[in-house]
C-alpha cells in the first residue's frame, strides 16, 4: 500500500523539467541567505535614502573667496568690506601666504587681490567652481565700485517633480542594483559551485548545460521584479517621485537590462574556478561603468569624443532608458538604440558562455 502510494509521487518527480527544478533550487539558495537579501534590497534603499536626503533640498553653495589687500587706501578698505559682507559670496580677508596655501589645497575657489592698480583674480581653471566664483566676485566688485544694473533681475529655483536630483538618482540606482546583483549572484555563484565540485553532480543528471545557465537567468529575473518594485515604491513614498511613463515599460526595460548583465555574468563564470579571479573580473566589468555610465552624474561631463563609447555600455543604455521612462514618459519605440545595446550585450555573451561552459 505504501509502495503504491509512493509511485505516483516518484513518477511526477521524474517528469518534472530540469529547468524548473534548477530555477527552484536557485530561488531556495537566494532566500536562505540573509546576506544576499540585504545586498539586493537593503543596500540600494540605504543609498537612495542617504543620497536623497543629502540632495533633496540642498541649498546652493556660495563661492569660497579669499580676499587679500596689499594696499592701505580707503577705497581698497571699502571694497574689502563690500566683498566680505556680500550675501552672494563666502568671502574672508586673509594673508597672501594663507590664500596661496588654501588655493593649492582646493579649500577656496578664488583669490581676490586688491592692489594699487586695481583688482586681480587668481584661481585654478581646472576647478569646476572657480570660473563661477570669478564671475560672481567680479560682479560684486564692479557693483561696489559704482556700476548699476540696467535691468531688474530675479532668481527662480526649479524644484518640480521630475527635475530634482532625486528624480535623476532613482533610475541610476535601479540600474546599479540590477548590474551588481546580476553579476555577483550569477557568475560568482557559478564559480563557487565549480570550485566546490558541485557542478560535477549536475553533469551526471539528465539535463543540458543550457538548462543550468537559463535557470540562473530566470531565477535572477524573478527577483528583479521585486527589486524594481521596492526601489520605485521607496522613491514614491519618501521623496514623492513620479513615474511619468508606463510602469509596464519600466519593468520590461528592467528585465532586459537584468538579462543583459546576466549574460555578461554567465560569460565570466563559464570557465573560471577561482573565486578570487572571478571577483577581479567582476570588478573589472563593474567599476568602470559605475564611474562613467552616468548613475550619479551625467556622463556628458566626460570629453565629447568618449560619449559614443560610453553610450555603447550596457549600464549607460539601461540608465538612459530608465530615466527616459521615469522622468520624460518615453515609450519603447523611442528607446530603440538603448534596447538594441542591451539586447546585444545579453545575447552574445550568453551564446559564448553556452559554448565555452565547463562543469569542472
Amino acid at each position: 500500500m505504501t509502495d503504491a502510494a509512493q509511485k505516483p509521487a516518484s513518477g511526477a518527480r521524474e517528469t518534472s523539467h530540469p529547468l524548473l527544478e534548477l530555477v527552484q533550487a536557485r530561488l531556495r539558495e537566494f532566500y536562505r541567505e540573509p546576506g544576499i537579501l540585504f545586498w539586493v534590497f537593503g543596500f540600494p534603499l540605504l543609498m537612495a535614502l542617504g543620497l536623497g536626503i543629502a540632495f533633496r533640498q540642498k541649498q546652493p553653495t556660495l563661492p569660497e573667496v579669499a580676499v587679500v589687500r596689499t594696499t592701505e587706501s580707503a577705497s581698497a578698505r571699502e571694497l574689502e568690506r563690500a566683498v566680505t559682507s556680500s550675501p552672494r559670496l563666502h568671502a574672508r580677508a586673509v594673508t597672501a601666504e594663507q590664500a596661496t596655501r588654501e588655493l593649492a589645497r582646493a579649500k577656496i575657489d578664488l583669490v581676490l587681490e586688491m592692489t594699487d592698480d586695481g583688482v586681480r583674480y587668481r584661481f585654478d581653471p581646472m576647478q569646476d567652481r572657480s570660473p563661477l566664483a570669478r564671475a560672481v566676485a567680479d560682479d560684486v566688485v564692479q557693483t561696489a565700485a559704482g556700476r548699476r544694473s540696467l535691468l531688474p533681475v530675479s532668481d527662480v529655483t526649479d524644484a518640480r517633480i521630475g527635475s530634482r536630483y532625486i528624480d535623476f538618482l532613482i533610475p541610476g540606482l535601479i540600474g546599479l542594483n540590477l548590474m551588481g546583483s546580476s553579476l555577483w549572484s550569477i557568475g560568482y555563484n557559478l564559480v563557487v559551485q565549480r570550485k566546490r565540485r558541485l557542478l560535477r553532480r549536475y553533469a551526471v543528471t539528465p539535463m543540458q548545460r543550457g538548462h543550468l545557465l537559463l535557470s540562473y537567468m530566470v531565477s535572477r529575473l524573478l527577483f528583479l521584479l521585486l527589486e524594481v518594485v521596492v526601489l520605485v515604491a521607496f522613491g514614491i513614498a519618501l521623496f514623492q517621485t513620479q513615474v511619468q511613463g508606463s510602469y509596464l515599460n519600466l519593468l520590461l526595460v528592467s528585465i532586459l537590462g537584468g538579462a543583459s548583465f546576466a549574460g555578461l555574468s554567465l560569460l565570466i563564470g563559464a570557465r573560471l574556478e577561482n573565486a578570487e579571479v572571478a571577483s577581479g573580473w567582476m570588478n573589472l566589468v563593474q567599476l568602470p561603468m559605475w564611474v562613467v555610465s552616468g548613475c550619479f552624474f551625467s556622463y556628458e561631463r566626460f570629453p565629447e569624443w568618449t560619449h559614443r563609447f560610453i553610450e555603447l555600455l550596457p549600464l549607460t543604455a539601461l540608465v538612459n532608458a530608465l530615466r527616459a521612462i521615469y522622468n520624460e514618459g518615453a515609450g519603447l519605440v523611442a528607446l530603440g538604440p538603448e534596447l538594441l545595446v542591451l539586447g546585444i550585450w545579453g545575447a552574445i555573451p550568453f551564446v559564448i558562455a553556452l559554448r565555452t561552459f565547463r562543469w569542472q
